[in-house]
C-alpha cells in the first residue's frame, strides 16, 4: 500500500469512525439528558433514531450521487455539512431541537459514508488489497460503534452537551487532511443524470413510518386502530418506492441489484446485527445508570471492553476471513452476539461489573467479526459503477436496522412496564426488552447460516466469501 493510498483510508476511516462514535455514545448520554430536558422514553429513543433514519433513508441517493457527481466531492461536502451541525445538538433546549440536528446531522452521514467507502473500491485492486482495505475500513466502523459508548460515557461526565460538540473538533481536522489526501480518478465518476427525489423522498418517509409503527407499540391496546393506519402508509409507501424505481428512468436503486443472494442476505444481516446492538445500547445504558445508579462514566468503563473490537478488526478479522472465508467468520460473529446478549439476561438489582464481564467481551468478538466481513460479502460481485449503490444499501441496512432495534427495545419495554415504576418492576421491564436483541440474532444468524448451506459448490464459497 503506497504513502498516498494509507493517507488517504486513514482520512476515510476516520471519517466512519466519527460517524460510528456519533451515532452510539449518545446512548450513555440519554439518562442525563432526561433528566435536565424532562423527555420521555419514547422521544428518547427518537433523539437516536433521527439520526439513524435520516443515516438509512437519505444513504441509497448518497451512494448514487457520489457515483454520478464524484466521490471525493460528495464526501467534503458532506464532511463540511456534518461539522457545521453535529455541534448544533448542544444547544438544545427542547427536544425537538435535539431531534432536527440529529436529523440533519445523520442526512449529511448519509452522503459521507457510501462515498468513502466506494472510494475505497475505486482505490484499491481487487483481491486481497481491497478486501484488507475494506475490512480495516468496517472494523474501524465497528470500532466506533462500540468506543462510541465509552467515548459518550467520559465525555458526559463533563457534560452531556459535550457528546455534541466535540466532533466538530475531530470532523474539522478530518476536513482540512481530506481536503489534502483524498484523490479520485476522475474515469470512474459516472455519467450526470438527474435525482430521484420522488425514491428518495418515500423511502425515507417508508422507514420513518415503519420505525414510529414499532414504537406505536406500546399503545398496543388503546391505540391499535392508529397503530394500524401507519403501518399501512408505510407500507404504501415502500410499494410507491418501488412502482417510482421500475419506472424511472435514472432510479435510486437498480432493482436488479437484487439479484445478487449474497447481497440480500448480507444487507438483511446487517440490518438484524446492528439492530440488536442499538437496542441492547439503549437497554443498558438505562439499567447501569437509572437502577443500578452508575454514573455515566462507571457505564463507560464498563463498556469499554466491547471496544476490543477496534484492535482484533483490522488485525485478527483478515487472517480469519483468509483462512475460513467471510460467510464462516461472519456466522461466528453472530454466535458471539446471541451468546453474549442471552447471558445479560440475568441481570439484577445486585448485579457487579464482574457478573456482566462475559457479556461485553463475547459482544466485543461478535463486532470484531461480524461487521467487515458482512460489509464486503454485501460488495462483492458488484459492478465497479454500482459500488456506490452497494455501498449504500448494506449501510442503510445496518442504520435502518438500528433505528428498527431502537424503536422495539423502546416500545416492547415501555408495554412491559405499563403502569409499574417499581425497581424490580423496570428491571423486568428491561429484561422483555433485551429479548429483541437477542431474537435478532438468533434471526441474522439463521439467514446468514442458509447462505452457507447454500454454497454447496466451489464457485458459490468463492462467491460468499
Amino acid at each position: 500500500m503506497s504513502a498516498g493510498a494509507a493517507g488517504m483510508l486513514a482520512v476515510l476511516c476516520g471519517a466512519i469512525f466519527l460517524e460510528g462514535v456519533d451515532a452510539a455514545m449518545l446512548n450513555i448520554a440519554l439518562p442525563s439528558i432526561r433528566a435536565e430536558l424532562g423527555l420521555s422514553t419514547t422521544t428518547l429513543s427518537a433523539v437516536v433514531s433521527a439520526y439513524v433514519l435520516a443515516y438509512a433513508g437519505l444513504m441509497l441517493l448518497g451512494g448514487r450521487v457520489a457515483d454520478m457527481y464524484g466521490k471525493r466531492k460528495v464526501f467534503l461536502t458532506a464532511l463540511t455539512v456534518f461539522l457545521l451541525f453535529s455541534g448544533l445538538g448542544g444547544f438544545a433546549t427542547e427536544g425537538w431541537m435535539l431531534l432536527t440536528a440529529r436529523f440533519v446531522t445523520g442526512a449529511a452521514a448519509a452522503f459521507m459514508t457510501p462515498a468513502g467507502l466506494a472510494l475505497i473500491n475505486g482505490s484499491f485492486p481487487v483481491g486481497p488489497q481491497r478486501n484488507r482495505a475494506v475490512l480495516i475500513y468496517a472494523g474501524t466502523a465497528s470500532a466506533g460503534f462500540s468506543l462510541g459508548l465509552v467515548i459518550g460515557g467520559l465525555l458526559s461526565a463533563v457534560g452531556w452537551r459535550w457528546v455534541f460538540f466535540a466532533p466538530v473538533i475531530f470532523s474539522a481536522i478530518l476536513l482540512v487532511a481530506g481536503m489534502k489526501l483524498i484523490v479520485e480518478d476522475r474515469q470512474e465518476t459516472g455519467p450526470r443524470q438527474r435525482f430521484d427525489i420522488a425514491g428518495a423522498v418515500t423511502l425515507t418517509g417508508a422507514m420513518l413510518l415503519a420505525a414510529y409503527t414499532l414504537t406505536r407499540l406500546e399503545h398496543a391496546t388503546s391505540e391499535l386502530i392508529w397503530t394500524i393506519a401507519i403501518a399501512g402508509a408505510s407500507a404504501v409507501l415502500w410499494l410507491a418506492f418501488i412502482l417510482i424505481e421500475r419506472y424511472s428512468r435514472a432510479p435510486l436503486v437498480r432493482l436488479g441489484i437484487f439479484r445478487s443472494a449474497s447481497l440480500v442476505r448480507s444487507n438483511l444481516g446487517a440490518m438484524l446485527f446492528t439492530g440488536a446492538f442499538f437496542g441492547f445500547q439503549f437497554i443498558v445504558s438505562l439499567y447501569l445508570q437509572e437502577l443500578l445508579g452508575w454514573s455515566s462514566f462507571e457505564t463507560s468503563l464498563a463498556l469499554i471492553v466491547i471496544g476490543m473490537d477496534a484492535i482484533l478488526a483490522p488485525l485478527l478479522t483478515p487472517l480469519l476471513v483468509e483462512r475460513f472465508g467471510n460467510g464462516r467468520v461472519v456466522l461466528g460473529g453472530f454466535a458471539f452476539a446471541v451468546a453474549g446478549y442471552a447471558f445479560f439476561l440475568g441481570m439484577g438489582l445486585d448485579w457487579t461489573y464482574a457478573a456482566m464481564l462475559p457479556s461485553t467481551i463475547l459482544l466485543g468478538l461478535a463486532f470484531s467479526l461480524g461487521y467487515g466481513p458482512l460489509t464486503i460479502i454485501a460488495t462483492e460481485g458488484i459492478a465497479e459503477n454500482e459500488q456506490g449503490l452497494a455501498s449504500g444499501l448494506v449501510n442503510t441496512s445496518f442504520q435502518f436496522g438500528a433505528a428498527l432495534g431502537l424503536s422495539a427495545v423502546s416500545a416492547v419495554g415501555t408495554l412491559a412496564l405499563g403502569d409499574g415504576d417499581s425497581p424490580s418492576e423496570r428491571l423486568e421491564a428491561l429484561r422483555a426488552a433485551l429479548l429483541v436483541p437477542v431474537a435478532a440474532t438468533v434471526i441474522g444468524m439463521a439467514i446468514m447460516g442458509f447462505s452457507r448451506g447454500r454454497c454447496a459448490d466451489a464457485s458459490c464459497r468463492l462467491q460468499a466469501s
